[in-house]
C-alpha cells in the first residue's frame, strides 16, 4: 500500500457520497492517503465543504464558485467567499475559471466572475484552483494578467500551454483521465512536465481511472494514476506520489 497521498481536488459533498461519507472519510488515513483538499462549486456548496473539513485534520478545503455556476448568483456572493475563506481550514480559492463546453454558456460573465475570484485570492493571499474547460485561450490571457499561485486541475491541454503555466508559476493537476486510453495530450505532458510542478488528484465522484473507470471514483484511486504517471516518467509510484505530496503542501501552506 503506498502512503502519504494528497488528492488536491475532490467534492465529498457530492450525493454520490451520501451513503458512506463520514465512514469513507475517516478510514483515508489507514489506507494512506494523508490529505484531501475539497473543492467548493457555489457559495453553499463551499459551506458544506468547509463544515465536512472542519471535522476531519486531514481534511482542507478550497472555497469559490465554479464557471458552470455563475448564473442566478446572490448579488453577495462574493463578500460570502470572502467569509469562508477567512477560515483556517481554507487553503485556497477554487474551484474557479472558465468553461465553454455546453452551449448557452455566458462567456463574459464567466470572466467577470473569474477575475472577481481572482482578485480576492490576491487580497487574501491564497492559491487558486483552476478549471479550465474548452477556454484555454481566454483562460490563459486572464492567468498572464493575474499571475496567481495556483492549479490547473484535470490539466488536458497542449504541452505548449502546459510551459506557459509552468512559465507563470503554476502547477498542473493530474487524475483518472491520464489511464484512459485517448489521454494522448496528457502523456504528452507528463512525459515533459518537471516534477515540481505537478500534483496528483481525483476530481471525485467523477472521473474514476483504469480498472475503475465508470464507477464512483475516491481518494483511494489515486494510487492507479501515480503507477501510470510512474510509468510515462521511469520512477517509483511512491516517489510520484511524495513528490506531489510535497509540491500539494507548499502550495497550499500545509505543514507535514
Amino acid at each position: 500500500m503506498y502512503r502519504g497521498i494528497f488528492d488536491t481536488h475532490s467534492h465529498y459533498t457530492d450525493a454520490a457520497f451520501d451513503a458512506d461519507r463520514e465512514e469513507l472519510l475517516s478510514h483515508l488515513p489507514q489506507e494512506g492517503v494523508s490529505h484531501v483538499m475539497l473543492c467548493g462549486c457555489t457559495p453553499e456548496d463551499s459551506r458544506r465543504s468547509l463544515e465536512l473539513a472542519a471535522r476531519y485534520p486531514h481534511v482542507y478545503c478550497a472555497v469559490g464558485v465554479h464557471p458552470e455556476n455563475v448564473a442566478d448568483l446572490p448579488a453577495d456572493w462574493l463578500s460570502q467567499i470572502e467569509q469562508l475563506a477567512a477560515e483556517k481550514k481554507v487553503r485556497a480559492i477554487g474551484e474557479i475559471g472558465l468553461d465553454y463546453h455546453y452551449e448557452g454558456y455566458d462567456a463574459a460573465l464567466q470572466k467577470a466572475v473569474f477575475t472577481a475570484q481572482l482578485r480576492l485570492a490576491e487580497t487574501l493571499g491564497l492559491p487558486v484552483i483552476l478549471h479550465i474547460r474548452d477556454a484555454m485561450g481566454d483562460a490563459m490571457e486572464i492567468l498572464h494578467e493575474y499571475q496567481p499561485r495556483g492549479v490547473i486541475h484535470c490539466y488536458s491541454g497542449s504541452r505548449e500551454t502546459a510551459k506557459e503555466a509552468v512559465r507563470l508559476g503554476l502547477y498542473l493537476g493530474f487524475g483518472g483521465t491520464l489511464t484512459y486510453k485517448n489521454a494522448r495530450r496528457a502523456v504528452e505532458t507528463m512525459e515533459w512536465l518537471p516534477l515540481e510542478h505537478m500534483l496528483l488528484e481525483t476530481d471525485c465522484p467523477y472521473l474514476a481511472p483504469v480498472p475503475h473507470r465508470g464507477t464512483r471514483c475516491d481518494s483511494r484511486m489515486i494510487a492507479h494514476v501515480a503507477e501510470r504517471a510512474a510509468e510515462i516518467r521511469g520512477l517509483a509510484p511512491q516517489e510520484i506520489i511524495d513528490t506531489c505530496r510535497g509540491n500539494a503542501l507548499r502550495l497550499f501552506g500545509i505543514a507535514d
